[in-house]
């Protein structure tokens, strides 16, 4: 949550950092600003709303200077207005400050602060934060980069922040723990400093990745300067950026979100490209191949994540338990460790995450490790904090998901998971060689599967059209097809704004059933496989009581067609890859429903990309 951007060289500073807010504006759009060094002068310039409304409010003012920090914000303490939006700054204008995070003794601190004269204008902890630094730098009679150091130690909670001052008009400090901070090296002798490596892949592939309670100091003459708060110096580890700057823009398509949807027959094969061979009948995960055996001999394995990723993860049970016949528990990381939960040194925790760097799951893995358990992670950003605390893990390389609705980060977690299932399965000796070897020959089939799902984006607008106003919908799968209408719910609910809920479709009897009438929408799962009659039968029970039933059906079902409403035919397939074709549909029909609906498909309210606060 929240995206910050710096920069300090020889160029102009403004266009770079709001070229980058825009970049970073999927993890948060709340409120945007600005503020920039010229001769001696700190403008800020700050702005409720979107970065274009920042722009806007700049552009007839001084937007000249070569060193500036830029935020745009998803609000935690305090509203989403003009006065806390970011940056903050001291109260005679010399320090100014952006932040990613939440410090969590903020009060204590402002009730200090309170009594030493200090007047307040804003609800945030990040104000509190700004003064705590101007405070120490004028009493304490040191420089602006050691008072951040000597604040830092004060405080509880999360940070990545970036300090600008008028004191030293060539010079950035930087510092992070428990958010991302990028920091990127250029060519002329300038510096760039981001949540993320989005706005710096257009200036240079050079970045060194923040470590926790790491501080930087960047500075026109005196180049790159890395230390721990405890004042360690610390050698900068310069890494090659692998992301492509043509990833990043929407390649003709009107939303990020639909352009990440037709990209997954790649996104999957990406995912799958050197894992395995269906004609010589292998898989290899290099990440995890040492693992395998501890894996195998676990007493379990935990698979912990938020959101879409934890629907994957449920994904990931069926298919562990049922191919591998290994006990799986998928937990929420957000409730996973104020459970106390029992962890030894002989589970094995698997964390998913889209970003890498979510705050609860990163919260969960900490713990894991301080019990002794084997920590694997499987994340799409490379770099990122998961990557780095975790023994091993699996890249997805679904490439930079922009739009806030995850989409093809699911089918490629989904992916990476199908493939240790049939890795340890293989290993175990678990599955059959026919058994593993058709599975690797239409795992490698599924690209183009979903590739002929895509091509029925017009019917299922059609099909969309018809719901756009509903209030209300419900999603009923069976087995792995469960957590696919979880996720399918989920994506209504997250870009529409239509209250949706996912069950598995004996429970609806349980419960949900009561709510069914002529009104609403009700999606089943209902494809051929060990389930497909006990689907059939809560379809049944759907239409006597007048629902409007569309259902997702394997190639030339009769059966469903001639009861549904609306049935939608995606490619058969083996039943424990369904997953990655079903959500197809359910993905589109979410897109054009919420398009209709006018609604902002990439940045829908109150959501943010990548939740780095717990």
């Amino acid at each position: 949550m929240c995206g910050i951007v710096a920069y300090i060289g020889k160029k102009e500073a403004y266009p770079i950092i709001v070229k980058g807010l825009k970049r970073l504006e999927y993890r948060g759009y709340d409120s945007a600003g600005v503020a920039l060094l010229n001769n001696g002068d700190l403008n800020i310039y700050k702005k409720q709303g979107k970065v274009a409304n920042l722009e806007e409010h700049a552009a007839d003012k001084n937007r000249s200077g070569h060193a500036g920090i830029g935020h745009t914000r998803w609000a935690t303490h305090g509203a989403p207005n003009d006065v806390n939006a970011h940056p903050h700054y001291s109260e005679d204008c010399n320090i100014a400050l952006i932040h990613n995070g939440i410090i969590e003794n903020y009060d204590a601190i402002k009730q200090r602060l309170v009594g030493n004269g200090y007047i307040f204008k804003s609800e945030t902890d990040t104000e509190v934060l700004t003064y705590l630094v101007d405070d120490i730098h004028k009493n304490a009679g040191v420089s602006v980069a050691e008072a951040v150091r000597l604040a830092l130690q004060q405080v509880v909670g999360a940070y990545a922040i970036v300090v600008i001052s008028k004191d030293n008009p060539d010079q950035l400090i930087a510092a992070r723990k428990s958010s991302p901070l990028v920091l990127g090296i250029g060519k002329d002798n300038d510096f760039f400093l981001a949540s993320d490596a989005t706005p710096i892949v257009e200036y240079t592939k050079k970045v060194v990745y923040m470590e926790d309670e790491e501080i930087a100091i960047v500075d026109l003459n005196e180049g790159l300067k890395l230390y721990s708060i405890d004042e360690v110096e610390k050698t900068p580890y310069v890494q090659e950026l692998e992301l492509q700057l043509e990833a990043l823009e929407k390649g003709g398509y009107e939303h990020f979100m639909l352009k990440e949807i037709h990209e997954q027959p790649r996104s999957i094969k990406d995912c799958f490209r050197g894992r395995l061979n269906a004609e010589e009948g292998w898989v290899s995960l290099g990440g995890i191949k040492d693992y395998e055996e501890k894996m195998i001999k676990a007493n379990r394995i935990i698979m912990i994540a938020s959101g879409t990723s934890w629907h994957a993860g449920l994904v990931g049970e069926y298919l562990f338990e049922d191919l591998a016949r290994i006990n799986v528990e998928v937990e929420y990381a957000s409730e996973f460790r104020y459970r106390n939960p029992i962890i030894t040194e002989n589970d094995i925790v698997i964390a998913i995450s889209q970003s890498g760097e979510t705050a609860d799951t990163l919260a969960a893995l900490e713990l894991a490790k301080s019990k002794g358990a084997t920590i694997l992670g499987i994340c799409n950003v490379v770099g990122s904090s998961i990557s780095r605390i975790t023994d091993a893990g699996s890249y997805t390389h679904a490439g930079p998901e922009i739009g806030v609705a995850s989409t093809k980060a699911f089918t490629a977690q989904v992916t990476v998971l199908t493939l240790m299932a049939l890795s340890l399965a293989k290993r175990k000796g678990t599955i059959s060689e026919t058994k593993f070897r058709t599975m690797l020959s239409e795992l490698e089939a599924i690209p183009q599967k979903v590739q002929q799902i895509l091509d029925k984006n017009e019917e299922i607008k059609i099909i969309s059209e018809k719901y756009q106003d509903a209030s209300n919908a419900l999603y009923l799968g069976r087995g792995s097809s469960f957590p696919v209408a979880l996720e399918g719910a989920l994506k209504l609910k997250e870009i529409s704004y239509i209250h949706a809920e996912g069950y598995p479709a004996a429970e609806m009897k349980h419960g949900p059933i009561a709510l069914i009438d002529e009104e609403m929408p009700v999606f089943v799962i209902a494809t051929s496989g060990t389930s497909y009659e006990k689907v059939v039968s809560n379809i049944q029970e759907v239409k006597a009581r007048k629902g409007k039933l569309i259902a997702i059906v394997t190639e030339g079902d009769d059966q469903v067609d001639n009861i549904a409403d609306h049935t939608i035919e995606i490619p058969d397939t083996d039943e424990h890859l369904v997953p990655l074709l079903a959500t197809i549909p359910f993905q589109l029909l979410s897109y054009h429903i919420a398009v209709m609906r006018e609604c902002n498909v990439d940045q829908p309210r109150n959501l943010a990309k990548s939740v780095t606060v717990e």
